[in-house]
């Protein structure tokens, strides 16, 4: 078994890849000696001579275009071939795309392949040999200009295609955070309304333990409940700061609760609680004014808990042809006899609530009253905002 040493492996190597990027130069060098050779023979001279340096000349075209072709001229005017120059003038077309240089060029090959060698020669006797020769003469510096020019094109349309499919790439990749964001956005909003309400809720149960309850274990049991629930609302405000920060909160995520829970939340609320609701049960409306209208109730009532422990509530829901859907929540103010919860806030509730209700193409207003309470009002379109779609 024999083993190729490592040099030799990389010189294979780098030889290889050498070699395919030559070949489009080298190609049209061997080529362009062949036409020389079959067309003026292996006896030295000078028609042999100038179609030789014409073929050579390109190894350079890539570099030195203009230069090329000019040296290729000679070839096709003494020594009658054709391939060298209409690559010269194939490699100009792609490289220098400027019209009037390719009619300059144009004209003057097909000028050096019209006129014959020596100019004595010249004869306009025979006018049919005469038009035959001035097509072939026009035909052969047309086809190298045209199939030029259609590279290039070809080229500029693989670049461009190249850069549209990048930019496609990038809006992708823009569209994932953004998804992102408002994935992360949706998320704070759903521990806010949902964590933050059932937590404050236990902390609240655990200090009506606390109070009534005459054993001294069940009494440390609900004292460490609280600790632990205010703990963790805390932990739960920075967390819905850094997700609210990360996007833009633009939908709900589903399933939600509907404005039939309402109920329910209420008597799960722990709160004196008056309820009233004369809005159309059986009216179809948009889930996403549902939504809000519950979760604008579910904080008002968790604020309550927090603010005003011991007060009366009033939630009202109305519905008025015009106006859409009406939430109102009115609380009393708080009692001195309650102790309150200590339950930490973190800023977003109202202000998440008033986006909601914006983004629906409502509002929401929310103020103390003049008897030390506080009020929020909420007002929804019945159908979903056209914009919030």
């Amino acid at each position: 078994m024999s083993v190729t040493p490592r040099p030799a492996r990389r010189f294979a190597a780098v030889r290889a890849g050498r070699l395919p990027a030559a070949l489009p130069v080298v190609v049209p060098v061997l080529f362009a000696v062949m036409d020389a050779l079959l067309v003026n023979g292996t006896g030295l001279g000078l028609e042999l001579g100038v179609s030789l340096l014409a073929a050579v000349a390109l190894l350079w075209r890539r570099r030195f275009p203009l230069t090329v072709f000019a040296a290729t001229l000679p070839g096709i005017y003494i020594g009658y071939i054709w391939f060298a120059p209409m690559v010269a003038l194939y490699t100009i077309a792609v490289r220098r795309p400027d019209r009037r240089l390719l009619v300059v060029c144009g004209a003057l090959l097909a000028t050096a392949h019209f006129l014959p060698y020596p100019i004595s020669d010249l004869s306009f006797d025979d006018r049919r040999e005469t038009a035959l020769f001035l097509v072939d003469a026009l035909v052969t510096a047309a086809t190298p200009i045209a199939v030029g020019l259609l590279t290039r094109t070809r080229r500029e349309l693989a670049a461009r295609l190249d850069e549209l499919t990048r930019s496609r790439a990038r809006e992708d990749r823009l569209l994932s955070d953004q998804v992102l964001a408002t994935e992360r956005a949706r998320l704070a909003r759903e521990m806010h309304d949902v964590v933050a309400h059932q937590v404050s809720l236990i902390s609240l149960q655990a200090g009506a333990v606390q109070i009534s309850t005459a054993d001294n274990e069940a009494r440390a049991g609900a004292r460490t409940i609280r600790e632990l629930s205010v703990r963790t609302l805390d932990e739960l405000r920075h967390m819905v700061g850094i997700l609210r920060a990360a996007g833009a909160d633009t939908e709900e995520l589903t399933p939600q609760p509907r404005l039939a829970d309402l109920p329910r939340l209420i008597e799960l609320s722990a709160l004196n609680v008056d309820y009233e609701d004369t809005s159309d049960r059986g009216a179809e409306r948009s889930e996403a004014v549902e939504r809000a209208a519950f979760r604008t109730v579910q904080e008002a009532l968790t604020n309550v808990r927090k603010h005003a422990p011991g007060a009366w509530v009033r939630v009202r829901v109305t519905e008025e042809a015009g106006r859409g859907l009406r939430v109102e929540i009115r609380n009393g103010p708080a009692d001195a006899a309650v102790p309150a919860p200590e339950l930490p806030g973190g800023g977003h509730g109202l202000v998440g609530l008033r986006e909601r209700a914006q983004s629906l193409g409502g509002t929401l207003t929310a103020h103390g009253t003049d008897d030390g309470g506080f009020l929020v009002r909420a007002e929804f379109p019945s159908a979903e905002f056209p914009s919030a779609g």
